[in-house]
């Protein structure tokens, strides 16, 4: 099985996702949006992002 998006909705009426892998684990969590079309987009823009996205390594280098 592969990993899943998980719509929460908090108190405050707002939506959140998160993106769970096959175990159960949280591998990323997006901020608050306050609708769930909010949301979709912000799954969509993720599936879209993460597809293609560069790898940029931030870490000083070793001298």
């Amino acid at each position: 099985m592969a990993g899943k998006f998980e719509v929460h909705q908090d108190s405050d009426q707002s939506y959140k996702f998160r993106l769970m892998d096959r175990d159960g684990n949280i591998v990323a969590e997006s901020p608050r949006f306050k609708s769930v079309s909010g949301v979709v987009a912000g799954i969509n823009a993720l599936r879209e992002n993460a597809a293609t996205g560069l790898v940029v390594d931030l870490r000083k280098s070793q001298h």
